[in-house]
This record gives C-alpha cells, structure tokens and sequence, in this order.
C-alpha cells in the first residue's frame, strides 16, 4: 500500500467487546480485503482502529510509539487477511492478538527505561500470553463459554476483561477496587480453572 492511501489516524475510544452483527462485517470486510479491496480496508479500519490502538497504547504508554506501530499493525492485516481463520477466534480478537504482539515486539525492541520495560513486559508473560491464546483460539466456542460461564461472576468478568479485552492489571485493579497483587491472584486461580475446564 502506498502512504497516501492510508486511513485517517488512530485514536482512543470505545473497547466493548464485538457483537456477533459486528462480527460477520468484520468477517466479510476480511474476506474483501483478501481481495486488495481498498475501501473494505478503510471500513475496517474507522471500525477497529480505537480499540486496536487502546490496546497498542496501553503496552506502549507512548502515543508516538503507539501511533507507529498501529500502522505496522494493519500494513499486517492487510498483508495476512487471507490468513485469518473463522473458526479459530473472532475477526476482532484476531486483530487484537496482532496488535498485542506488535507492540510488544515494539518493546522489546526500544524499551523506554527498564523499570518501565520490566513491568509492562510482566503483564504479557508467557503464561499469559499462552492463556490468552488459549481462550481466543479454543475453536469449541460453546464449550469455552460454558466453562466461563463456570467461573465466580466477578472472576468471569475479570478473565474477559484482561484476555478478550486487553485491560491492564492496573485497569482491572482500579476497576474492581482490589490492589493488583489480588488481581493477579484472582486471575491466575481463575485461569488454572478455565485451563481444567477446557481440558475436561
């Protein structure tokens, strides 16, 4: 793509999690762009661009850095439309798992200072990166949510908000009124109980 195609610039908003109305146009704008569909691109991109970024900036903590990569982001996703599977995850949290790793690769390429590396780097550890992965590649939906569905109310909302949605341990620590030692706690309980849930 050249430059001068590019849609206008990201930036912060809303980000809810998709409806299954908002996913099938995600799906079919997908299926365009495999097609070099420019303007199916533009549309994905006004429609996803907040959240993608949100997610971008919250790892990154720095617009200019943020705003770099959410153009890496979607040069990607216009690159490896055709590799994206329905059956595997949603079209948004395909997209939110590029952006993830975007920014985290970002990171470790330019750490701000170490303290700042080390500790945004703490909240994509391997675990969780792996338990991310788990729950938005378990191709059996009904069975995820099922399991989900299993989890204390206030831990079922915390899992979806940090792995679906990309909260921040702080976001979730502020948002549940709890100091980020108990969040990571909840989380990692909750975890182990989704992890031999979907096992099952």
């Amino acid at each position: 793509m050249s430059d001068n195609s590019w849609p206008s610039s990201a930036h912060c908003g809303d980000t809810s999690s998709a409806t299954p109305s908002s996913n099938n146009h995600l799906r079919d704008l997908l299926q365009l762009i495999t097609q070099s569909d420019r303007r199916a691109f533009a549309q994905l991109y006004e429609a996803t661009s907040a959240k993608l970024y949100g997610t971008v900036l919250r790892i990154l903590k720095d617009r200019s850095r943020a705003d770099d990569v959410i153009q890496e982001v979607y040069v990607t996703i216009w690159q490896k439309a055709s590799q994206f599977e329905t059956s595997r995850a949603s079209p948004i949290t395909w997209m939110v798992t590029i952006a993830r790793h975007a920014a985290i690769d970002e990171l470790r390429r330019q750490p701000r200072t170490p303290h700042e590396s080390e500790d945004a780097l703490s909240q994509t550890s391997a675990d969780e990166i792996s338990a991310q992965e788990c729950i938005e590649h378990e191709q059996d939906v009904r069975h995820l949510h099922a399991c989900l569905e299993e989890l204390e109310a206030r831990h079922q909302n915390m899992v979806r908000l940090a792995y679906l949605d990309g909260w921040s341990r702080a976001d979730l620590a502020a948002y549940f009124e709890q100091p980020v030692n108990t969040v990571k706690t909840w989380l990692h309980r909750a975890l182990k109980q989704l992890k031999g849930c979907l096992a099952s």
